[in-house]
């Protein structure tokens, strides 16, 4: 069974990356060199990242 879809305590800013990389059983790390590699390309990639931000509830 999966994790559900929250954002983590470890964190770098917001805990959204942690939290996505849990949910899909990813490495942290990588979820994190990803997105920034992704904001290198045009798109809506942060804009995501803020949405996600607001709508991921905080891991209790």
């Amino acid at each position: 069974m999966a994790a559900n879809l929250v954002r983590t305590r470890n964190k770098v800013i917001a805990g959204v990356c942690g939290g996505l990389a849990r949910r899909f059983g990813l490495s942290p790390f990588l979820v994190r060199v990803l997105f920034v590699v992704s904001c290198l390309i045009p798109g809506p990639q942060f804009i995501i990242y803020i949405a996600l931000w607001i709508i991921m509830p905080k891991e209790a």
